[in-house]
């Protein structure tokens, strides 16, 4: 949680909301000048309620309070320069305008704690992140890597997506996955598959016996008996995912992919898919299958680029409807380092779609680094 980032935001919004109180300000002296100058059956005093209102969308409780009595307290010296406080017209649009304050008074005043609830939410959300979530180190072993999660709603930060990796003996194990569903059920799917992976990657030596063991996890629950209704959702509950094992001291790549989008390659220009030949059902659904857990190996030289992905990214769509084509973008770039290529597929994904994406997406990208590299 960056709590400097979020000290930073309120000091601004504080100066916006300091420089936006102008303009009510300027609005009760330029009314109350003009009504006091205009003749006799010409009365402005109406349009004060303008002010507390303008407040009250953007300041709080106390400030909106606060220009709302000067309102009243203008429209009073014009009552008392023009007629008197005792004539009646003045006297409704006093009352009027006081009843009105009170009104803003109280929704800036429900706003302001709607906003408090909605910042500890997001507080809250980037803790659960960064616990369940772990930025990956940029570098392991002969690989260096990089990885972005964005999320389709600006105040939700979390959701299904997940990736991680894990240190062995032999070589580094990635895993990226994608939890059917959204909200905390999607959030505690992914926190139980993520933290079976980080268990168990270094102690089963064989990819298929820990992709086994993610599956077990992923479906324990649908032992537990409930009612009809409960056990269909528990079926239809499912994880797609990728389990990379990719060693130190050879250029073969071993995967295991679960219903997942494949993972693509980039070597020096050229994309290549690395798409297996027996794919496994998505975790969750593997228990009716004789030995669905597939290994397929590929190479993968020094200066390659795998990119991992989740299918918020293939499935943005442009203003036409038309569907990301990230292999063709992967190939246009001519960067250098996984970095490099992430901030230049996020700029373009983010341009392509309009700014605004229809589902979380995650990326991960893993470069083999040459062996006289530092």
């Amino acid at each position: 949680m960056d709590l400097h980032r979020e000290s930073g935001h309120v000091s601004r919004s504080w100066n916006a909301s300091g420089s936006r109180l102008a303009l009510p300000l300027a609005l009760i002296a330029l009314v109350t000048v003009v009504d006091i100058l205009a003749p006799p059956d010409v009365h402005l005093g109406p349009f004060l309620v303008a002010a507390p209102a303008i407040t009250a969308s953007f300041a709080g409780p106390r400030m909106t309070a606060l220009v709302g009595a000067l309102a009243v307290l203008a429209q009073g010296t014009v009552g008392v320069i023009r007629t008197s406080l005792t004539d009646l017209n003045h006297t409704l649009q006093i009352v009027a305008l006081a009843l009105i304050s009170v009104l803003v008074t109280f929704l800036a005043h429900v706003r302001e704690r709607h906003e408090k609830q909605l910042i500890q939410l997001r507080w809250v959300a980037q803790a659960a992140q960064e616990v369940v979530l772990r930025p990956l180190p940029r570098r392991i072993g002969p690989l260096r890597l990089a990885s972005v999660y964005l999320a389709a709603e600006a105040e939700a930060q979390i959701g299904g997506d997940l990736y991680a990796t894990a240190r062995t003996t032999h070589g580094t194990r990635v895993l990226i996955g994608d939890v059917r569903g959204k909200g905390l059920e999607a959030i505690g799917d992914a926190a139980r598959l993520l933290g079976a992976f980080r268990a168990a990657a270094h102690r089963q030596p064989e990819l298929p016996a820990l992709v086994a063991f993610l599956e077990d996890a992923v479906s324990s629950d649908l032992d537990t008996p409930g009612d009809w209704e409960d056990d269909m959702e528990e079926l239809e509950a499912f994880t797609t995912a990728v389990v990379l094992d990719i060693p130190d001291h050879a250029t073969n790549v071993s995967v295991i992919n679960c219903g997942h989008p494949p993972p693509l390659l980039w070597a020096r220009g050229d994309v290549h898919e690395l798409g297996v030949r027996r794919p496994a059902p998505p975790l969750g659904l593997t228990g009716h299958v004789e030995n669905p857990f597939s290994v397929q190996e590929f190479t993968v030289a020094d200066g390659d680029i795998i990119l991992l992905y989740t299918d918020g990214v293939t499935e943005a769509r442009d203003g036409k409807g038309d569907f990301y084509p990230l292999a063709d973008r992967l190939a246009a770039w001519s960067g250098q380092g996984p970095e490099d290529l992430l901030r230049y597929l996020c700029d373009d994904l983010l341009t392509y779609a309009g700014r605004t994406l229809g589902d979380d997406a995650a990326l991960v990208a893993i470069e083999r680094v040459a062996a006289s590299e530092p």
